[in-house]
């Protein structure tokens, strides 16, 4: 066996690695060339179509009135793939009467398009992990290539004073008419970054729900105080005062008492199912690490029975299995025994989404992971609005419901039993 020999380490190899990471590689070019040639195809392809559309527009000699004239001044649009340049073909009517003349409005490519959604996501992301706002330019760059730097602090500001007027009126719009059949709700520590050391305690009041054909909405996000009655009462109260009369059939949550009291006195007709994930995580903290996945399957097997008989039987062999060890891993199951067993009386087809506060922990898990504190501070109705932005860029992802079909059903109060409705049963 050959000894490993030490050798050196050159230093201006180490200083000069940077430089050589920031070249172009073959492989990038070839992205963005692909990318570049699909785009103007499709940008051509659009303004080809809207002529077609137009071919019976003609003069008196049999002229097309509709026609393309030449290209607009070629511009550079910021994508994931890099900055790519494109030409927008330029579309003119020749018809002498300007009230009767057709516009061509590209839907490929915006008149003032700069940058596509996906760079707009990144911003508020990025100001959240505490990117300063003079940084913005410098650190797209890196992501997506040189053609980041058009993007200046001005323009930061302006976008973020944007989006900030934007969660203002989302949180002040109408829900008249609006029926959510369940709603979702939950805290959110996600540490953003406030003005000052009074708001450490502060944290995210989020509620999603699910309309009557079976779509995901997010419904509210605010800061609140450690989720306590007050907040999360002030919260359901301006709902309501903005026409969200009619009660959810079900709310599904942890076992935080701030929501479900402030629950009882604004929708006192709702449900309640508490989160299962939650409830998994807290009997488990309260037992040594060697007996939590043995208890972990056990837990598991009561949700995850057929039917409620199923569930009890589960349930009294995990509090026979541990009580006289892990006595308070047995209370913390036990004091919310009804409220976890609730999703039997609702349809088998919606269990997978009843049980658990997933929508809300799978849509804020980047920000609650990967926030880091940053020396730099930032304004309350700011952060609020950069989460107002993500949560809705990810529900565009949201997926329906299943057997959203069913839904209707539990609006009319049909009695359901083990996920079945009773009068299939009787049929």
């Amino acid at each position: 066996m050959t000894d490993r020999l030490d050798v050196p380490v050159d230093e201006s190899n180490v200083v000069s690695f940077p430089s050589q990471v920031d070249q172009k590689s073959p492989l990038d070019e070839l992205v963005r060339e692909g990318a570049r040639r699909m785009l103007q195809s499709a940008i051509d392809a659009e303004v080809e179509a809207f002529i077609d559309q137009h071919d019976d527009r003609r003069d008196e000699q049999g002229r097309r009135l509709v026609v393309k004239n030449g290209s607009l001044p070629e511009r550079e649009i910021l994508t994931g793939a890099g900055a790519i340049p494109v030409k927008q073909g330029r579309v003119r009517d020749n018809t002498k009467d300007p009230d009767r003349r057709v516009v061509f409005s590209p839907s490929v490519l915006p008149a003032y398009l700069r940058k596509t959604e996906a760079i707009e996501e990144l911003i508020p992301w990025l100001y959240l992990k505490g990117i300063s706002t003079g940084d913005f330019a410098e650190a797209l760059q890196s992501l997506v290539g040189e053609g980041a730097r058009g993007l200046s602090a001005n323009v930061v500001v302006r976008l973020k004073d944007q989006w900030c007027d934007e969660y203002d009126q989302w949180s002040k719009r109408d829900l008249s008419g609006k029926h959510y059949v369940y709603i979702w709700a939950d805290g959110i520590y996600a540490k953003v970054r406030l003005e000052d050391d009074a708001n450490k305690k502060q944290c995210l009041l989020v509620i999603m729900g699910a309309t009557a054909d079976g779509k995901k909405e997010l419904i509210a996000v605010l800061d609140g105080y450690r989720e306590s009655e007050q907040s999360w009462s002030e919260l359901l109260l301006d709902l309501k005062q903005r026409g969200l009369t009619k009660a959810p059939k079900l709310a599904i949550g942890d076992g935080a008492l701030g929501f479900w009291k402030a629950l009882r006195k604004v929708f006192p007709q709702t449900r309640e199912q508490r989160c299962w994930v939650h409830k998994t995580a807290n009997v488990l903290n309260k037992m040594p690490k060697s007996v939590q996945p043995k208890a972990k399957q056990s837990l598991h097997e009561i949700w995850q029975a057929e039917t409620r008989s199923d569930a009890e039987k589960a349930f009294d062999e995990f509090l026979e299995k541990f009580e006289a060890k892990y006595s308070p891993a047995c209370e913390c199951l036990k004091k919310d025994r009804d409220v976890l067993l609730t999703f039997y009386d609702f349809p088998a087809e919606h269990w997978s989404h009843l049980r658990t506060t997933n929508p809300i922990e799978s849509t804020f898990a980047t920000i609650r992971l990967r926030h880091r504190r940053t020396k730099g501070n930032g304004t309350r109705r700011a952060s609020l609005a950069m989460m107002f932005k993500l949560a809705q860029s990810a529900s565009k992802k949201w997926r329906r419901l299943n057997s959203h079909d069913k839904i209707i059903y539990v609006i009319e109060g049909r009695p359901f039993k083990d996920g079945i409705m009773q009068e299939q049963v009787a049929a």
